[in-house]
């Protein structure tokens, strides 16, 4: 007995300094990270993870490396390093969110559905995974929670374009014709000098064969982003629906010039 009590001082004193060497190595890590030098921070992260391989915020060390990796292209790598943190803490939402984000970049729409929603069980206010899951179950043609997802983003979140667009063209697609456009009115008022939402309303004008309304959604586009060859992809097959060749070879030629894909045109 009388050992033990001799040694507790220096457990005390080595767990103190395990803990004051872990919290160096982090801080050193994130500064790495900052600055870009991402093989010294994962080589530091890895080394915290050495010193106490129990701590349970080891969970964001991995999604540290997760996220270095992923920086590299080592997408696989990444993906299992998000394992090994969730396998610590399945609750860390955002570690779901790093893996559902790098699931949609290497669509794997499935795994990336199941992550998000796992997210929202966790947390039903978050929006980034509200946003991505209705974009999801939209893609699904699943438009009944695509909507729902939507509009309780909306409900949190009333200013958010993305969202606001994304149930537009949702009920576009899903024969609310009316709706979509009176949203689509909302969103050009509320964002004027937006151009990508004057294509995307010219967008609807041109489903519905009103090519003039179109024309002016597009010219106006133009006009706020001279440079955005998104502007005369989306112009030129304007004027091809409206016979006018010439016109939309021009609009082709100047979208080609500022970087557009030829085959989105021809």
């Amino acid at each position: 007995m009388k050992k033990l009590f001799l040694c507790l001082p220096l457990l005390c004193w080595c767990f103190c300094a395990n803990a004051q060497r872990y919290q160096q190595l982090v801080k050193r890590g994130l500064e790495q990270m900052q600055a870009d030098s991402l093989l010294q921070a994962e080589a530091t992260f890895r080394e915290a993870l050495e010193v106490d391989p129990l701590i349970k915020s080891n969970a964001l060390l991995f999604q540290y490396i997760g996220s270095i990796q992923e920086r590299r292209g080592e997408h696989q790598r990444a993906l299992e390093s998000y394992a090994q943190g969730l396998n610590i803490s399945s609750t860390t939402v955002s570690l779901l969110l790093c893996r559902a984000s790098l699931y949609m970049r290497l669509d794997n729409h499935d795994r990336a559905l199941a992550d998000y929603t796992e997210a929202l069980n966790l947390e039903p206010n978050q929006t980034e995974a509200l946003f991505f899951r209705a974009w999801l179950y939209s893609q699904r043609r699943d438009y009944k929670r695509a909507r729902v997802d939507y509009d309780r983003l909306i409900k949190l979140e009333p200013m958010n374009e993305k969202a606001r667009l994304g149930l537009a063209i949702l009920n576009d697609k899903d024969r609310r014709p009316r709706e979509a456009m009176e949203q689509m009115d909302a969103l050009v008022h509320l964002f004027p000098r937006h151009a990508s939402l004057y294509l995307v309303r010219g967008g609807m004008f041109l489903s519905r064969k009103q090519y003039e309304l179109a024309l002016v959604d597009m010219n106006h586009a133009i006009e706020l982003e001279p440079e955005n060859p998104d502007c005369y992809v989306s112009r030129s097959q304007l004027y091809k629906a409206m016979k006018k060749k010439k016109q939309a070879k021009q609009d082709a030629q100047t979208a080609i010039r500022l970087g557009a894909d030829p085959s989105f045109l021809y």
